[in-house]
């Protein structure tokens, strides 16, 4: 059993790697200027050859909606309107039948959207077991709606380009990257007679390298987690995607003592980033039978418990992952929390945020407003401080992303 289970594992953490290796190779391509045919070559290769579809369309609006690329169907395909046969499709939808012969010999088609503007339509067969429509098939279609998403805009650019709207073409990378990184964060947060956890998050940019995590093991335990990466942009984004993917694996199939998962995580970190950006990390895991929190701090901004009146630093734990091959040292801290208790979670733009006189917010005015304000519900308290970090940099930018995440348990 625990071998299947490894097994399971390992070939989550594989297919993870693929995908995030293919949009690497495919952000690549697009940073080092690659013409259009190299990209649609690039975008059909790892859709034929890596993915295993045999048979795809991709039409694409330019002046007029034509035909980009097309391959295993031998048919013609000059009698297919697209506003008129594929417009009413807004979602990743399975052909079940269709009146359409070019239609009916595919099994999926797959719209790529901007601003609610359709700029491609995708016509793909090879699905594996249409019928069930497995969970492995639903997660291969978003990655692929995923993936012609960015050739889709990458192409647009090109053509904007062309057109000297620069400024344009690169609103539009950055939306894509901005979409992509909103699924790193949990959709729902639960508050109820156990636990009220909320959280807030503004990037500095339209992409930024922050990200926290609430991760439930079965009734009674959970994960909650904050991280940063060095750097910014697009680059620094990927890296946090496939660290939260790595993280996720890990725990859908096993649980891990402390000291192996940073392990494996650092070694994660090296690899993905090859010694070019590190990551600060904060995990904790709470069994809320035992009351107990068992944590590790890896260079990260210090979280802080408190009751409303005392305050405790979480700093036991070890270097920031991504820094060296091998942690020399994990220390693993342990607080038992009492009822009512509050475990707030921040990264460094909140305390490094600057006014108009250079000063910085600070972890204790931080803690002062957690103390002002701590009768209120986790996502009133997290407005507030943010509404104050408004007031304190005035007319100033944000100088980094932004995250705070706070759990109060009952």
């Amino acid at each position: 059993m625990r071998d299947k289970l490894v097994k399971n594992l390992e070939n989550q953490i594989k297919v993870k790697d693929f995908k995030l290796n293919s949009l690497l190779e495919i952000t690549t391509a697009i940073n080092s200027n690659f013409g259009v045919d190299q990209l649609i070559r690039i975008y059909a290769f790892i859709l034929k050859e890596q993915l295993g579809f045999h048979r795809f369309i991709l039409f694409n609006e330019q002046e007029d909606w034509n035909c980009l690329l097309k391959v295993g169907f031998k048919g013609k395909i000059k009698d297919i309107d697209v506003k008129r046969d594929l417009s009413r499709f807004k979602e990743i939808t399975v052909i079940e039948s269709s009146q359409s012969k070019l239609l009916a010999e595919f099994d999926v088609i797959i719209p790529v959207y901007h601003k609610e503007k359709a700029l491609a339509y995708l016509l793909l067969s090879g699905i594996k077991n249409t019928e069930t429509d497995t969970a492995e098939n639903k997660a291969d279609r978003s990655f692929v709606q995923t993936l012609t998403n960015i050739i889709v805009v990458a192409i647009e650019n090109k053509r904007m380009a062309k057109q000297s709207i620069v400024q344009e073409r690169i609103k539009k990378e950055l939306e894509v990257a901005s979409e992509m990184q909103k699924l790193l964060f949990p959709s729902d947060l639960p508050s109820n007679r156990r636990m009220d956890i909320s959280a807030k998050y503004t990037p500095r940019h339209e992409v930024g390298g922050d990200y926290y995590d609430f991760i439930p093991l079965g009734d009674d335990e959970y994960i909650i987690c904050i991280a940063d990466v060095s750097g910014k942009g697009i680059g620094a984004a990927m890296l946090m995607a496939n660290f939260q993917a790595t993280i996720r694996t890990l725990f859908n199939y096993q649980r891990f003592e402390m000291e192996f998962l940073m392990e494996e995580l650092n070694k994660k970190v090296m690899k993905s980033a090859k010694g070019e950006k590190f990551i600060t990390f904060f995990i904790a895991h709470y069994n809320a039978t035992s009351r107990e929190l068992k944590y590790v701090n890896a260079g990260h901004n210090h979280p802080f418990i408190t009751n409303g009146r005392k305050v405790e630093m979480l700093s036991e734990g070890c270097i920031g992952l991504g820094m060296l091959d091998e942690l020399p040292f994990i220390h693993i801290g342990k607080k038992i929390l009492k009822p009512n208790t509050t475990i707030v979670l921040y990264t460094d733009g909140i305390v490094e945020l600057e006014n108009d006189k250079e000063e910085y917010f600070g972890t204790e005015k931080l803690v002062k407003l957690v103390h002002s304000y701590y009768p209120l519900k986790m996502e009133d308290m997290n407005n507030v401080i943010f509404s104050k970090l408004d007031e304190w940099r005035g007319d100033l930018n944000l100088v980094d992303d932004t995250a705070i995440f706070s759990c109060r348990f009952f």
